[in-house]
């Protein structure tokens, strides 16, 4: 069973990423970036064995490391059944920014934090909260309803933004259709 994932964990990734990948920027997607802004949130909410991250220079580390893609990289030195694993007791999953379906402009409305990296500060975003759940409403899998759910029941989200964000990334008519009925439920 994972363990419910706190602040220091968050903080842990990023300095991690940031090391690793010399950025000053983190970007953090997935139900986790729930600790940005919420990091008491309910710990249904919280409990997860992984961090989804990538570092803000991915596009210029992959030109600098042909043939190489950062999300590998990440996996290899800090994914499930890495030794940062085993020391920490969550990994991070390497993503990118195809990984999850997000509004295009969601950057304009990210939520940001300052964590000190080795006496500098490193910038970590995440997606507001209704463009986390436009990207959790294009899979839809059980754990992606009960999250979202959950967030409704504890703060509600604004259900008709989430429905216009959603049709501005063009969804298949099934992915939207599922979406929209899942909405009417909460």
């Amino acid at each position: 069973m994972p363990e419910v994932r706190t602040v220091d964990d968050l903080h842990r990734a990023v300095r991690s990423i940031s090391r690793h990948f010399c950025t000053d920027l983190v970007v953090i997607i997935g139900s986790q970036s729930i600790l940005l802004d919420w990091p008491d949130a309910p710990e249904l909410m919280r409990t997860s064995g992984e961090i989804d991250a990538y570092p803000g220079n991915i596009q210029q580390w992959e030109a600098d490391h042909p043939d190489e893609l950062a999300s590998e990289e990440i996996n290899a030195f800090f994914g499930q059944g890495s030794v940062f694993h085993e020391s920490h007791g969550f990994y991070i999953d390497g993503v990118d920014e195809t990984t999850a379906k997000f509004p295009e402009d969601w950057r304009d409305r990210a939520v940001s934090i300052q964590v000190e990296v080795d006496s500098n500060m490193v910038t970590v975003i995440a997606p507001s909260v209704e463009d986390l759940v436009v990207a959790k409403l294009h899979r839809l899998w059980e754990k992606d309803r009960t999250y979202i759910a959950m967030r409704h029941a504890s703060r509600p989200i604004n259900k008709d933004m989430v429905r216009v964000r959603l049709e501005s990334c063009s969804p298949a008519n099934e992915i939207l259709q599922a979406a929209h009925t899942f909405l009417d439920t909460l």
